[in-house]
């Protein structure tokens, strides 16, 4: 049978309905990415006197702003002592930044949490994100003027946050990537498209002489051995049963991912070749015979003018020997090679500092907590909002309508309207 015009737009208005359950949900996950954001930072101190942190929460007041003035930045417990109430621009986290609460660049408030402090923190960072402009296109988020439906995506290196269609490229699914360096950080550090050949898939020919492996250690229990010598290598995989030959993009072999099982084996093995060298006396040290970036370079790869994507665990790839770790000291990216450094890494901190506390346990703290009247004003305002949401979503029974997610924003916004209202005329109860 045939669907009708009005049971078609019934169908499509069930399709995009959203019930309670999705919204207390929802309203759960984002209280729990809320957690993780905020769970590795401290909400009680300043901060300041713990230095440039490697990773925290941070905020930008525009209320203290004035006209003009530098950029600062408060870290977690000064927005709540100091900063209470004020138009408050959240910048996620950064690294490496000290609080500036209550110094040169707030002339007229002083840190209520630590007010002995520099005038300037002189290593901290600013970029535009302090006065709310992300991206090479300096707007807000969320941009009134915007019309496109665009996810905003941080740079690992810059920690700008960019719309997904101003990085240069396709944006891949979200389980297919980990961290993404934006195309002006790319520029600056062209050495980082070497690095996508140990992620993409590595064609393999075999010859008798050949160029090194990279290789990285686990206990992998595969049984293989490694041997190198000046300008030859070999390894015997008698697990796998492969023999490796000189890397080349133009081989008619099949191709060998780092997705394949084979690779897998092979890469738990061995520390990186590039990292660590064992002297006489037993003692592992820096290598400055080899290095994995020259051998990358040595070999064809393309540099794109866009940002890149990158696997989860890329950082781990990245060429330890000395002359490398000074490369990126003198780039001020030495945090690349720290895994700690991720926002993946801070936000799981964040999730194990949190502890657990039921709803029930919430509500019954948070009732103790105030007093008869404010208990009163509580039940009455509980029972205001049944009454008014019972007779709102009576309608839609009424006209056989879904609620949508909308509707029920519509609702909480237009009680809030009404409860700034009330607060402006002024009530009061009267006890008799």
């Amino acid at each position: 049978m045939s669907e009708t015009p009005e049971s078609s737009g019934k169908a499509d208005a069930e399709d995009t309905g959203v019930s309670m359950v999705e919204i207390l949900e929802e309203e759960e996950r984002l209280e729990a990415d809320a957690n993780a954001v905020l769970g590795d930072s401290d909400d009680k101190n300043c901060t300041y006197p713990r230095g440039y942190i490697n990773r925290q929460a941070l905020y930008s007041c525009s209320t203290c702003k004035a006209e003009g003035a530098e950029p600062a930045g408060v870290c977690l417990a000064c927005s709540y002592e100091c900063h209470e109430g004020h138009d408050l621009i959240e910048l996620y986290t950064k690294r490496f930044f000290r609080c500036d609460c209550g110094n040169s660049r707030f002339p007229n408030l002083k840190c209520k949490l630590y007010p002995d402090k520099d005038a300037v923190n002189p290593s901290n960072k600013y970029n535009h994100n302090f006065s709310g402009l992300y991206c090479i296109c300096s707007r807000p988020y969320p941009d009134p003027d915007d019309e496109v439906d665009d996810e905003m995506i941080q740079c690992v290196v810059c920690e700008d946050w960019h719309h997904g269609r101003h990085l240069g490229t396709v944006v891949p699914d979200n389980q297919e990537y980990s961290e993404v360096v934006c195309s002006d950080c790319m520029k600056r550090h062209d050495f980082l498209w070497a690095y996508t050949l140990t992620s993409q898939a590595t064609v393999l020919k075999k010859e008798e002489r050949y160029t090194e492996v990279d290789v990285v250690a686990s206990d992998s229990s595969d049984q293989a051995s490694y041997s190198m010598s000046a300008g030859t290598s070999s390894l015997d995989a008698s697990a796998s049963n492969v023999s490796l030959g000189n890397l080349s993009g133009n081989s008619d072999d099949p191709d060998w991912s780092s997705n394949d099982p084979r690779f897998e084996a092979l890469v738990k093995k061995y520390p990186p070749r590039s990292q660590v060298a064992t002297t006489s006396d037993g003692r592992q040290q820096p290598s400055v015979d080899t290095c994995l970036l020259k051998d990358l370079k040595s070999r064809k790869y393309e540099v794109k003018e866009e940002a890149i994507f990158l696997p989860e665990g890329w950082r781990k790839k990245l060429c330890q020997c000395v002359e490398c770790m000074t490369m990126y000291k003198d780039k001020g990216i030495l945090f690349l090679t720290d895994d700690h450094d991720t926002v993946q890494s801070y936000e799981e901190r964040g999730r194990q500092n949190q502890v657990p506390v039921s709803q029930h346990d919430k509500e019954v703290s948070a009732l103790s907590q105030m007093n008869r009247i404010q208990q009163v004003e509580l039940l009455q305002g509980f029972n205001d909002m049944k009454s008014q949401l019972s007779d709102y979503l009576k309608k839609f029974a009424e006209n056989g309508k879904v609620v949508r997610e909308e509707d029920i924003k519509e609702f909480f916004s237009n009680m809030q309207a009404r409860k700034r209202q009330k607060t402006e005329e002024g009530f009061q109860y009267n006890c008799k």
